[in-house]
């Protein structure tokens, strides 16, 4: 991923975001070379084509589907619906094939199922990342309709000085992106707005931290939030009372998200941001607490790293950390739902196995019942899995 992070310590201001400067397009433009920086949140692509209002959809289909890249010259508008016409020829995921009659088909393979629908959907952003606008310094987007990029791209990537390329569904995600900070979504738990970065997950969920905010709390002022995202869950132990709270995060995006909320909302001086993996170095706390992404799977994009936990690293490294980080008495609050379990991707003996082998034991657990639409919605593939979802605020101590 672009963006790796450089530790940080201690970040009580502002945090300037520095990504390394990405890889250099070289291509052939009817004789001449054309050069541009790549600002794709995928790899380079290695063929590049120059294209323009004359293209139909079947042959932007037809080249995204070789793995050829078009670079779009024409007319802003019309990339966007080429965009949408090649995106209504890309099929979607195939049911897997089951003999009538069989076990396979009397309790299909949801695990498989679910890959198939994920390999489905990567082949789908690879193609629609085919189609790429020009960015000029600036930044300006270097067509004709252009529409205004400078204010949300500088928040999501910084300043561009040369010329720059990058897929126009990147381009839509950071203008997106854009929207969602200056709109905030309100959360109930603390009664105001959280403002998502580019990158960064909206808490548009609000069951987990209703959960956090109403579970009672340990004997302690000092609390750690692990994978703190926006801040949200640092905002709500802040506002419920924890004078000393360390909230940490791998991701630089994250880090100055966090901080920017905290400030926002008048806790920032309860919470000080740590640019690291997981646990602060050396120290301990009353309470622990991590929601780490709910779902074992490679994370494909910056906002996949929210929800897909490769080979449930984080969960298990929180496990295997925390009691070595907890004061005496203290306790570690895991919050993530059951949903990785009633689509086969993790059992609960496998999870509870890794509780115990970390030394710990379970003191208590809350349970709520998601809202959201999509475990409403019958006509999702994994309705079933979706609608019996359960969130659930672990509360571990040492064994």
């Amino acid at each position: 991923m672009k963006d790796q992070p450089t530790p940080v310590r201690d970040v009580s201001g502002p945090l300037e975001l520095v990504l390394p400067e990405p890889p250099l397009l070289i291509w052939d433009d009817g004789g001449t070379q054309g050069t541009a920086r790549w600002f794709g949140s995928g790899p380079a692509p290695l063929q590049i084509q120059v294209v323009d209002d004359t293209l139909t959809a079947e042959d932007a289909y037809r080249m995204a589907h070789r793995g050829t890249a078009m670079l779009w010259t024409g007319d802003y508008h019309n990339a966007r619906q080429l965009l949408s016409a090649l995106g209504r020829r890309i099929p979607g995921p195939r049911p897997a094939k089951r003999a009538a009659g069989t076990q396979a088909e009397r309790e299909p393979d949801v695990g498989a199922e679910f890959y198939r629908h994920r390999q489905a959907r990567s082949r789908r952003s690879r193609m629609l990342a085919s189609l790429l606008v020009p960015l000029a310094p600036g930044p300006s987007v270097d067509l004709r309709r252009g529409p205004e990029i400078a204010t949300a791209w500088t928040h999501a990537h910084g300043p561009i000085t040369e010329a720059s390329v990058i897929p126009l569904q990147d381009l839509l995600g950071v203008l997106g992106a854009e929207q969602w900070r200056a709109r905030g979504v309100h959360v109930p738990a603390l009664d105001a707005p959280i403002h998502p970065h580019y990158g960064t997950f909206a808490p548009i969920r609000g069951e987990y931290l209703d959960l956090v905010a109403g579970e009672t709390l340990p004997e302690t002022d000092t609390a750690f939030d692990i994978g703190t995202g926006t801040g949200v869950i640092a905002a709500i132990l802040a506002r419920r009372g924890m004078k000393r709270i360390v909230a940490t995060d791998l991701s630089a995006r994250a880090v100055a998200c966090a901080r920017e909320n905290l400030d926002r909302l008048g806790v920032g001086a309860a919470v000080a941001l740590e640019q690291t993996d997981m646990f602060p170095t050396g120290r301990r706390a009353g309470l622990v607490v991590c929601n780490p992404p709910w779902l074992p799977g490679s994370a494909n994009t910056l906002l996949d790293q929210a929800v897909y936990d490769p080979k449930s690293r984080m969960l298990r490294a929180f496990l295997t950390g925390l009691p070595e980080h907890l004061e005496p008495g203290g306790e570690g609050w895991l919050v993530i739902s059951d949903l990785a379990e009633h689509l086969g991707l993790r059992s609960r003996d496998e999870l509870l196995g890794w509780i115990a082998a970390a030394g710990l034991q379970v003191a208590g657990r809350s349970d709520v019942k998601p809202s959201h639409r999509r475990a409403l919605d019958r006509e999702d593939p994994f309705h079933a899995a979706r609608s019996a979802e359960v969130t659930s605020l672990w509360r571990l101590i040492p064994a």
